[in-house]
């Protein structure tokens, strides 16, 4: 099989040929249909996540259907559709696995970091975090819902239930939980690169009462404000725009240094929260109510060969909506 690797943080994916793995027990073999490039990807292709099993084959947002089947799976047949996140292993028995907290276990295995993702013509994974898709998206609009999806539906329950709502950084997770939220009856504010009109205006049209840059204030004091730009600077601007009692929700795996900033914007009972991760339940819940929404997943497609163009592109902000790689071998 063909692959796109990371053989060194820093450097280009590399192309290389494979052979295709074989299931063991409990795993599914799936031939990949499309692949979500997100941009816990762009951290670990540039060194940002410091653990990531080399070389690695990235990806984590995939979409295919089941090619091959280990022992003891009984969950899908071969052919049906699935899509593989970034939570590919627990351990099941630590204090977090046991609590109902598998996104905090402490010995997992996340695809594309630890266990090789879908930047491939196939992926092998463990059935039990798989899960069936919606059949009203195409393979390269559901791919974006597997993590840009499920973590933005994890911010916005860690939001809490105000109806004033900012959202820092416009791209893949924002553009889907601004449409959940809508759903849910908030009133949605974006707040975008400094001058991005384009990436504006695409909030705008997806149910945003307010779009501006980062620089601007709210229009409106904020009950909760999630911040999905890697950038620890907006924490204090953030927490400046929400009100007493409001929550500020880090939505990425990774964030710049965030600066200091005085107490007084943080009293009040304001707090601030990161998202970690996701649950298979967060799968089930939203895998369910994305088409009842119903999400439109707005994509731009790349031959898995352009791999690199694409993370370029994601990294330069050149990117409306979410990125998505397609086989081009076979």
């Amino acid at each position: 099989m063909h692959a796109m690797v990371i053989e060194a943080p820093g450097t280009p994916l590399k192309p290389v040929v494979r052979d295709t793995p074989e299931p063991g027990p409990g795993d599914v073999l799936v031939k990949v249909a499309a692949c979500g490039v997100c941009r816990t990807d762009l951290h670990v292709v540039d060194g940002d996540l410091r653990e990531p099993k080399l070389p690695i084959v990235p990806g984590h947002e995939v979409v295919g259907r089941i090619h091959a089947i280990g022992a003891d799976v009984d969950r899908f047949a071969i052919g049906e559709r699935v899509g593989i996140p970034w939570l590919g292993h627990t351990c099941g028995h630590c204090h977090y696995c046991r609590s109902g907290q598998e996104n905090l276990c402490d010995a997992p295995g996340f695809t594309g970091y630890h266990i090789d993702g879908g930047y491939a013509d196939y992926a092998l994974a463990d059935a039990r975090y798989c899960f069936p898709l919606p059949s009203s998206y195409s393979d390269a609009e559901a791919a974006p819902l597997l993590c840009a999806g499920l973590i933005g539906y994890r911010a916005l329950k860690m939001a809490g239930a105000g109806t004033h709502l900012g959202i820092y950084g416009f791209g893949a997770a924002a553009h889907i939980a601004a449409q959940v939220a809508r759903h849910q009856g908030r009133k949605v504010y974006a707040f975008t690169r400094p001058g991005d009109k384009a990436a504006q205006d695409f909030a705008l049209g997806l149910g945003a009462l307010w779009a501006g840059g980062s620089d601007e204030p709210a229009p409106h004091q904020l009950d909760a404000a999630i911040i999905f730009a890697p950038v620890g600077a907006l924490v204090p601007v953030a927490l400046r725009a929400t009100g007493k009692g409001g929550i500020v929700v880090c939505g990425g795996i990774h964030m710049s240094d965030i600066p200091a900033f005085p107490y007084d914007i943080l009293w009040g009972e304001r707090s601030i929260r990161s998202v970690a991760n996701l649950t298979r339940q967060d799968a089930v819940e939203f895998l369910e109510l994305a088409p009842k929404v119903p999400v439109r997943v707005h994509v731009e497609t790349f031959a898995l060969s352009a791999a690199n163009e694409a993370l370029a592109r994601l990294r330069a902000g050149r990117l409306t909506g979410a990125a998505v790689l397609l086989p081009d071998h076979g």
